[in-house]
């Protein structure tokens, strides 16, 4: 197959992962594509290649000889698709030589605008794959995947000499748990480049601090005709917590290294309610803040209504892999040589989210983020073109032919 082959059969697999599951996967649907990578990896000639029970994909590419002196490198991409928007039934649409204008999506019969996405104007010319409107697209991050096996493939069919490359493909990256059953100890790389991002020519070394938060109110509900001095409405508390937060600081608020809180679920009636909210800074401190807030929340509710009726729990997910990076800017110095010498411009700019190399970085794994050539990821105006996803398997090669000398 080739690159455009690949990634339109990898987007075929519907592996949107799930939030509030403990096991991982979160979803069984997951195997589904990790069986057909594991085939595809002993097709294209890698050894050790290995489908644990957690749905992560293993394999080597062995040094070349005399390459054995190199540093081994990892590249590493996730199956799953965001549970935030459709992900089954995925209908690309393929135009060739896009001509920078607006494009219907003709599944929903919504528009994907230059208005609302002007990086559009910049894939003129280019073959321009987007969703029917009624799925997201999945190139977050089967590109990725489509890139990092079409390199490998390129290497070994020029037999380019090279270290030990690792490739490694996780589940569950979409709802936080991407590296939580990472096998360090079987995949052996020095350093590592996760291929998530989105412009070619990215190399991201700043993400969020990511953490949840999790109010659960306890109402008092009793019938309104009597209602006076007993009631205690769970979903009006509810409402009223939400208006403590800062409206500043927003998603929809907020860009560049600016942090959010963001409602993402709520439910409830008069006897009960929850609220689930992300949380996320590039800013350990203000971060340490966010989530001190949270409680100092709970903690003036629980004055105004009575003990016990909020709790709120707080769960770190990862942090911002630029403490690690400062300590190994090799790796970083090393994709910015690669990325010039395929013509392209840096783009280096804060991670407003998080990738499975943040955690993995805090595990003693070093791993920066490079751009897949995708936009608009999580929804139904996703696109990426066939030429950027190029570049993405460019610079891997330029990684590969370069490695660094231990």
């Amino acid at each position: 197959m080739n690159l455009q082959e690949r990634f339109l059969n990898y987007v075929s697999y519907y592996t949107m992962s799930q939030d509030d599951v403990e096991q991982i996967p979160s979803t069984d649907r997951q195997f589904e594509l990790a069986r057909f990578l594991e085939q595809e990896m002993n097709e294209i000639g890698l050894s050790k290649v290995f489908l644990d029970e957690h749905c992560y994909v293993y394999g080597l590419l062995p040094a070349t000889p005399r390459m054995e002196e190199t540093k081994s490198i990892g590249f590493i991409a996730h199956m799953d698709t965001a549970p935030a928007f459709n992900g089954k039934d995925v209908k690309p649409q393929i135009i060739s030589n896009y001509d920078g204008k607006d494009v219907l999506l003709k599944g929903s019969n919504e528009w994907l605008k230059i208005s609302d996405l002007p990086t559009l104007t910049t894939l003129k010319g280019k073959t321009l794959i987007t969703t029917d409107g009624t799925s997201l697209l999945g190139a977050d991050d089967k590109a990725g995947i489509a890139e990092i096996l079409t390199a490998i493939e390129e290497i070994i069919a020029n037999k380019t000499p090279h270290g030990d490359i690792w490739i490694g493909i996780t589940p569950d990256e979409e709802v936080g748990r991407g590296s939580d059953k990472f096998n360090l100890n079987y995949f052996k790389a020095d350093y590592a480049y996760t291929v998530d991002g989105d412009y070619e020519g990215e190399i991201a070394y700043e993400n969020f601090n990511a953490a949840s938060a999790t109010f659960k109110i306890h109402g008092v509900n009793v019938h309104p005709g009597s209602a006076k001095n007993i009631m205690k409405n769970a979903a009006s508390i509810a409402c009223e917590l939400h208006c403590m937060l800062p409206v500043e600081q927003a998603p929809e608020h907020t860009e560049k290294r600016e942090g959010f809180y963001m409602l993402s679920e709520l439910h409830g009636d008069n006897t009960s309610a929850s609220l689930s909210y992300i949380i996320r800074d590039h800013d350990a401190d203000k971060f340490y803040q966010k989530q001190e807030y949270c409680k100092k929340i709970a903690e003036l509710l629980n004055f105004k209504y009575g003990e016990g009726t909020v709790d709120v729990t707080l769960k770190e997910s990862y942090r911002n892999m630029l403490e690690v990076m400062e300590e190994n800017f090799y790796i970083i110095e090393n994709a910015q040589r690669a990325i010039k010498s395929v013509g392209l411009d840096l783009i280096s700019t804060p991670v407003r989210g998080g990738t499975d190399g943040a955690r993995l970085s805090f595990m003693g794994l070093p791993c920066p983020n490079l751009g897949t050539g995708g936009y608009g990821f999580h929804g139904p105006f996703e696109h990426i073109s066939v030429e950027g996803m190029k570049m993405a398997v460019s610079i891997i090669k330029e990684l590969i032919a370069n490695p660094i000398k231990k």
